[in-house]
């Protein structure tokens, strides 16, 4: 009941500074917190990057492995993404399985990645229905302050962008020596999440936001401002005029985030 009362109390005064035209954190209901990202910080990974958005602090890797293609894939290198939430990053992360938020996060990731065909998996195939290059992308959120599907997806772009494959010998892999070449990245996608809080439709909501959202709509675009991925979270709805409205700012907020995400040479050794 104490919870409840708290929540309630918490809920009241972020909408009321809402129907004053103010946020809980004085920005702009279209204003992204401060956005920062670093590539190359993680030498044991062939590609990484520490994304920063206001609180929110999430680190990336990727790694690449060699194995079988999918059966109905041959000549098609594969791609996985895993989430881990854990208890450093946030008071309300637990360890053990992954629970549904750690699914959901890595999920809508993937989607956006996958479904923008970021990566032209063709030219991963090393050896057709035998041997493939196999990407990991791993996200790890450090702080949790609201808002990991934007700052974990441009995250794993940049850490996409700034990987370069390991030496192949043999069909092994040695992991001591790099080479120069790139991962074959052809769309930058992004995504930008929106918080519906009364009648309120906000970008990139902190915790606090997040806590007493009615509905949330986090929308994946690729490089021409095409759709390509969607998710809708929280109990409440958004209207087709809503919807409409949050696709057409979303698509706006995407270009910012972009300018965000390194150049080919950024991060190199």
């Amino acid at each position: 009941m104490k919870h409840e009362i708290i929540a309630d109390v918490k809920r009241d005064h972020i909408l009321n500074l809402l129907n004053s035209g103010r946020r809980i954190d004085g920005r702009g209901f279209d204003e992204y917190r401060e956005v920062s990202v670093e590539v190359g910080i993680n030498q044991r990974a062939e590609g990484s990057a520490l994304v920063k958005l206001g609180r929110t602090q999430v680190m990336v890797g990727v790694k690449l492995a060699v194995g079988e293609p999918f059966p109905d894939m041959p000549d098609s290198g594969v791609l996985t993404t895993n989430a881990e939430l854990i208890p450093l990053a946030s008071p309300s992360f637990e360890r053990g399985p992954p629970d549904e938020d750690t699914v959901e996060l890595a999920r809508v990731v993937d989607r956006a990645i996958r479904e923008s065909q970021c990566i032209d998996l063709e030219k991963l195939c090393i050896s057709e229905g035998e041997l493939v290059w196999i990407v990991f992308i791993d996200l790890h959120p450090l702080d949790y302050d609201g808002n990991l599907f934007d700052a974990c997806t441009l995250g794993a772009i940049a850490a996409l962008k700034n990987a370069v494959f390991p030496k192949l010998e043999d069909g092994r892999v040695d992991y001591k020596t790099k080479t120069e070449e790139k991962l074959p990245i052809v769309d930058t996608p992004v995504e930008v999440t929106f918080a519906k809080i009364g009648d309120h439709i906000l970008v990139d909501p902190c915790l606090e936001e997040e806590e007493v959202l009615d509905a949330r709509l986090t929308i994946g675009y690729n490089e021409k401002g095409e759709i390509v991925a969607m998710q809708k979270g929280g109990s409440g709805t958004f209207t087709q005029e809503e919807i409409l409205d949050i696709v057409r700012r979303g698509r706006e907020k995407a270009e910012f985030l972009r300018k965000h995400l390194p150049g080919d040479s950024d991060g190199k050794d």
